[in-house]
């Protein structure tokens, strides 16, 4: 008797939680439907949807660029306050053919350096003051090489905007398809607790939900890699473009080799630490960066072919990542 009132209850459940979705996904739909009937002509709709993709994106560039120069924990060094370092800027900034940037000296967690903004607005150099006590004189230009190779580039707003405009279709596309979303939510989630089975979700219509929205996130995906792809790629770039302006491409190699070992966790648990190595394939895609040992291999070759060099040793990959423009 108690199962039979519990299987009358779980339908009723069932039920009204059908209707419930339905009802939702209904309104959705109508409401997709009066913006759809009330569209322009292809060509202009199309044009909208492409502007509205490149405004938020820029929109997401520009108040993050704000953010990151706001959110800093350090100063703004002014010209009399190191004559002799805005006097190499100065000369690299010549050289590479951008505005003069700002130069910003921080106290972060790890030795870092990396660039905000792009070429357009003079940009600004944000590095760590521990990056002084860690690199020679020539390194330190090499790492103000780097960082201004990406500002030539604009390097930060492309990647920013093929990350935001790949966002902005697959948001569009979730749009599109949240009635049938919860269409299947709803179908799913009433035909488990009429059968009895409130928490499963083997049916078909949870497949079909799980498959429709695998493939919204396979898009997510997708647009992510392509973002980071061009961001790994953009990375060789800096470091070619600053070897062609110090003419040293080892002191490059040297810095990147001196601040990996630096940001290295020695601790007895460093394998649990946020900074550990890694071999995992999914995250060296998901990865803005290369890994050191990929860009000092380049970098090698590249002073090689140029004459002799002097020999840095070898040491162990690594992948970072940094909303900026970062030399890691």
């Amino acid at each position: 008797m108690a199962r039979l009132a519990f299987r009358a209850a779980a339908a009723v459940v069932g039920v009204a939680l059908l209707a419930a979705y339905l009802t939702a996904a209904l309104l959705v739909a109508d409401a997709l439907g009066a913006v759809w009937a009330a569209r322009p002509d292809l060509p202009v709709l199309i044009a909208l949807l492409a502007a509205f993709a490149v405004g938020s994106a820029y929109l997401s560039y520009r108040v993050g660029t704000a953010q990151i120069l706001a959110n800093l924990e350090g100063d703004r060094v002014p010209r009399e306050g190191a004559p002799d370092l805005h006097r190499r800027i100065d000369s690299l900034a010549a050289r590479t053919g951008v505005e003069r940037p700002a130069l910003y000296v921080t106290d972060a967690r790890a030795p870092n350096a990396f660039a905000v903004g792009g070429r357009a607005d003079g940009g600004a150099l944000v590095i760590d003051r521990s990056l002084f006590r860690l690199l020679s004189p020539r390194e330190i230009e090499a790492i103000f090489a780097h960082e201004l190779a990406h500002l030539e580039g604009n390097d930060g707003f492309a990647i920013a905007m093929a990350d935001g405009v790949g966002r902005s279709v697959v948001g569009v596309a979730t749009v599109a398809a949240l009635p049938a979303l919860l269409a299947l939510s709803g179908l799913a989630a009433a035909s488990a607790w009429i059968r009895g089975r409130p928490g499963d979700r083997s049916g078909p219509f949870a497949r079909l939900h799980r498959a429709l929205s695998g493939g919204l996130f396979a898009g997510f995906v997708l647009a992510t890699l392509v973002a980071r792809s061009r961001s790994r790629r953009r990375e060789f770039a800096a470091d070619d473009r600053a070897a062609e302006v110090t003419g040293d491409p080892m002191a490059l190699a040297r810095a990147l080799r001196r601040i990996e070992r630096a940001t290295e966790p020695t601790w007895p648990f460093a394998p649990f630490s946020t900074q550990k190595r890694t071999e995992d394939p999914a995250e060296r895609w998901l990865s803005t960066h290369p890994s050191t040992d990929e860009r000092v291999e380049r970098l090698r070759r590249l002073a090689e072919s140029q004459g002799p060099t002097r020999r840095i040793p070898p040491g162990p990959s690594r992948a970072t990542a940094g909303r900026g423009r970062s030399l890691r």
